[in-house]
Parts: structure tokens; sequence; C-alpha cells
């Protein structure tokens, strides 16, 4: 039995031996570069290579809303070389898209949340909105007349009017886009009347007053835009949507590996640059365990598949 023992311990792979990472970690961010979810990955990429003393370099994979990416992360060896960047659209593309390709809740091991933050509703000037209880009056009067813009079908920006269509009993033309800005655009030329998107996104042209905030998706308000209430505020008491970021490595990857990641991710999620980083991006550090990190994706998941079966949405 002692060499059996002896044996094994020889074979065992770098990463039980203590030298993880020995080659470079991908981070596999499932959208285009240039969005924010992009900048997040390679914000973590870089602070996990200072933090770990290896190479994390980040792999662009787009496509249906996020879900070509990560099924193909879902589909990697279960070694720790190979993660995924994952934000919103990871529990709502696989709560309303039957063909996702991938359980949010079996497909993946949790690395460690690190961040979230609230959209913000918003419309312009033209529309003569003032609030929510205003948006939500003007739809009940005329239903189907207002048009929404969303970032694409299946989507945080898509489910959360559907949250708020199923709360409020309301109707509001759904128009998909590919992305936030061309939606945000055509709102400002008058094709639709409103759009959510992430604070960065908007806030120039929050500033400059060619869109009106009328409130933020979260059940407190944001930081960066203290005058814009929130949805507890706003008459809407229990309605608390986030936009968050994670990392998630493919199923069965060794508890060590894990171990490893979420210790180096949590210190990078505390460093003073990153908390500098997030403010400026209206997000705020969710540093914790990989089991938290189930809990949250357990409770979000759940939380759109009721909305979209209470909303019956059918998207291919």
């Amino acid at each position: 039995m002692a060499a059996l023992v002896v044996g094994v311990s020889n074979a065992l792979p770098a990463w039980a031996q203590g030298s993880f990472p020995d080659r470079p970690v991908k981070i596999v961010v499932p959208f285009a570069p240039g969005a924010g979810t992009d900048a997040m990955g390679r914000l973590m990429a870089q602070k996990l290579g200072e933090v770990m003393g290896g190479s994390f370099v980040v792999e662009n994979r787009t496509g249906a809303s996020g879900a070509i990416g990560t099924q193909y992360v879902a589909q990697q060896p279960a070694d720790g070389y190979t993660l995924l960047l994952v934000a919103s659209p990871f529990t709502t593309v696989a709560a309303s898209l039957p063909t996702a390709g991938y359980d949010p809740l079996k497909s993946f091991t949790p690395v460690g949340m690190i961040a979230s933050g609230p959209l913000v509703w918003a419309t312009t000037p033209q529309t003569g909105i003032q609030s929510m209880q205003d948006l939500v009056a003007k739809a009940k009067a005329q239903p189907g007349a207002l048009n929404y813009g969303s970032a694409g079908a299946g989507g945080v920006n898509h489910l959360v009017l559907e949250l708020l269509k199923a709360r409020t009993g309301t109707f509001i033309t759904h128009i998909p886009y590919r992305g936030v800005a061309p939606a945000t655009m055509d709102m400002i030329s008058g094709q639709v009347q409103l759009v959510t998107g992430t604070i960065p996104a908007l806030l120039p042209m929050i500033k400059d007053g060619r869109v009106k905030p009328l409130a933020v998706t979260s059940a407190k308000r944001s930081s960066v835009m203290p005058d814009v209430p929130s949805m507890t505020e706003a008459g809407f008491k229990g309605f608390d949507v986030q936009n968050f970021f994670a990392l998630a490595a493919p199923a069965g990857t060794p508890a060590a590996v894990i171990e490893k990641l979420n210790t180096a991710l949590n210190k990078v999620v505390a460093l003073p640059e990153v908390q500098a980083r997030f403010k400026v991006d209206a997000v705020e550090a969710m540093p914790g365990t990989p089991a938290a990190q189930t809990r949250f994706i357990e409770a979000d998941y759940q939380a759109w598949r009721d909305v979209v079966r209470s909303q019956n949405l059918k998207i291919d």
C-alpha cells in the first residue's frame, strides 16, 4: 500500500502540489470587447495575475446574449485554467431561453462574487414622464403605446421590464436591440420612450440633459446618482434588480483550485485601486465564499424563472 500511495502522489497534477497556476489562466468574457462586462473581466485578469503571480488573459466569445461563451466554458477541462466572467445574463438567459445550452446551477463551480450595482430607468424630457408612478399611469392609460428598448431578448434589461409589467399589470411594448447604446440613441431620437442601462453608460447623457433618470432598479439609492430615487422610494417595495459580476469555473473543478482562486479574488476586490474603480462604475464590492455565490445564483435564477413563467414569455 505504501508504494501505491507514493505512486499516486507522484502522479498528482500541478494544482494539487500547490503550484497553481503554472500556466496562463483564461477568463472568458461572453460579450464583445469594450462593454462593461469586458472591462470588468480585464480588471480582474490584471489584478488576479498580480495577486497570484501568474498570467491571466481575457478571451471574448460573443453571441446569443452571452450563451455562446458560457457554453464554451462549461465544456472545458475542470482544471481551473478556463474561467467565466459571470454577469446578470448568466441567470436571465438561462431562465428565459430554452436554447441557452447550460444550467447555471449544475454546469459550473462558483469561484466568488465580485460586485453588483443597479440599472437606471430612463426616458427623455420630451415624453413628459416625470416619475415611475407617472410611467405606470401612462402605461395603464394607453396599453402598448409606450415602447421600451432593451439590450436584447432574455437579458436583464429585458426581464426588468417584464418584472415591472408583472408587478403593475401594465403592457409596454418591448423592442430588442443589439446593446443598450443603439436603444438609447433611438430613445433620444423618439423611436422608443424608455430604456434601462448601467449608470456609467447613461450618466453622460443624463448630465447633458438628453436623458432623464426616473429611478434606479435597486431597493436603495446609488451613491453615484444620489438624487435619483430607489424603486422602494418610487413606490415599488421589494423591487430590487442589480447587475452583478462573478467568476465561475467548469463543474467539477477541484476544491483546492477554487479555494486558491477565491482567496485571491477576495484580495483583489479589497484592493484600494479596485474599490476606486468600482465607485466609478457605480458598483459595490461583494467579496465572499463560493457557497455565498451559489446561494445568490440560485435565488436570482429562480426569481427570473418566476417572471418568465408569470409573463408566459416565449423567446427563441
